[in-house]
């Protein structure tokens, strides 16, 4: 679909959403030549009102949005942008310029987090050290804490229960990453599954 930049002035609303988290970032506007340069280069370039001029999202902090997908809405005249920021988003410092509740997501955070322990290893972190012990271990562990989330969700608190469950679903997450696989990958599996099931 074609953009209708001429029904609305030349400019155009675009929403930016994580594309992991789906959390919606900020929203800004376009015209033609700023969706152009953001198509070329693969970073998300607005037209700033208050500037007059195009604007590169982090060209004075650095704090950029890569450009994974993007989305025309049905009357072609707003813009969807799934992305990748690079530290927060907000010039407040937030991460998002919404007041939105991130809690829910934070496990995509913290998949990125892992991934970064394993690109740039530190003696101190903990996903380094189990990672040193391998695979077995690391499997071993998920094997634990699940365990030990049964046990904690038939005869603990649910304050028990909870800790359990974060310590498994970090652990798993660990043992994803060391079988090079991701959240994506269960989420299309279980997408796949439900398909099947209609």
């Amino acid at each position: 679909m074609k953009i209708n930049f001429d029904k609305t002035e030349g400019l155009v609303p675009v929403i930016i959403q994580d594309s992991k988290t789906l959390e919606v970032l900020m929203l800004g506007y376009m015209n033609q030549e700023a969706w152009d340069k953001t198509q070329a280069e693969g970073k998300v370039t607005f037209f700033s009102r208050s500037k007059n001029r195009l604007w590169t999202k982090g060209e004075e902090s650095g704090n950029f949005l890569y450009v994974e997908d993007t989305h025309i809405d049905c009357d072609n005249d707003t813009i969807l942008i799934k992305g990748t920021p690079v530290g927060p988003t907000c010039h407040t410092g937030s991460r998002s310029c919404f007041k939105t509740n991130y809690n829910q997501n934070f496990i995509f955070e913290l998949e990125k987090i892992i991934t970064d322990r394993y690109d740039n290893p530190a003696e101190e972190s903990y996903v380094n050290k189990l990672r040193k012990k391998g695979l077995n271990k690391i499997a071993q562990k998920v094997g634990e804490e699940g365990v030990e989330t049964v046990i904690a969700a038939l005869a603990e608190t649910d304050e028990d229960f909870v800790n359990e469950s974060s310590d498994l679903m970090f652990h798993l997450l660990v043992l994803l990453k060391e079988k090079g696989k991701s959240l994506a990958d269960i989420g299309i599996n279980l997408e796949g599954r439900h398909i099947k099931k209609l």
